[in-house]
């Protein structure tokens, strides 16, 4: 049957009985809850474990044992390295920023022994200038790395006065700077080896 605005109207249906046929009534919240509850559920399953990223493990630093082994052979390296050798090179002084004279210098260093911790001994005759003497150094080693660092602080030689010293060793071969007695410089040389 026609609206008056033109538009076709649909009658209910009644039933036999001349009642209205009773129409389901649309819960508007209760749906959107399970159409949401769907879809959760729906990328919920399309997610699998093994789809979701693994966090990484923390790094594990080395073992003690580990660490302790290398630095052991670091030291037996510097052990072997200044055993039955010399150092032979050269040193000049350093005034004021400038380098003087560049002079002979001559160690030779008949073993190194581990004392504890950081303190070394190194057993060695010292030839420079006029002076040729033999005598067992008390020293610190620090490492850079992989590479021993000879530290002396304030340490008396015989007849002479207290000098402090930076005498790296690397690749067969020794630099450093030196300070003492109101004077300062550098050095470097080779270390050679004593035939076996």
């Amino acid at each position: 049957m026609p609206a008056n605005d033109g538009s076709l109207r649909i009658k209910p249906c009644r039933p036999a009985g001349g009642l209205p046929s009773p129409r389901p009534r649309l819960n508007v919240a209760l749906m959107k809850r399970r159409i949401i509850f769907a879809a959760a559920l729906g990328i919920l399953t399309t997610v699998r474990a093994d789809d979701a990223p693994v966090p990484a493990a923390p790094a594990q630093p080395a073992p003690a044992d580990a660490r302790k082994t290398a630095q052991e052979e670091l030291e037996a390296k510097f052990k072997k390295t200044l055993t039955d050798a010399t150092m032979v090179g050269t040193w000049y002084l350093v005034t004021d920023g400038k380098a003087g004279e560049v002079k002979e210098d001559k160690y030779t260093i008949t073993g190194a022994t581990k004392l504890f911790g950081e303190n070394w001994l190194i057993h060695a005759r010292v030839q420079y200038g006029k002076s040729d003497f033999a005598a067992p150094f008390p020293v610190k080693v620090k490492w850079a790395g992989d590479t021993p660092v000879i530290t002396v602080d304030e340490v008396g030689i015989p007849g002479g006065a207290k000098y402090s010293a930076r005498v790296l060793i690397h690749g067969g071969t020794y630099a450093g700077t030196w300070s003492g007695g109101g004077h300062g410089g550098l050095m470097s040389g080779i270390i050679v080896k004593a035939k076996e």
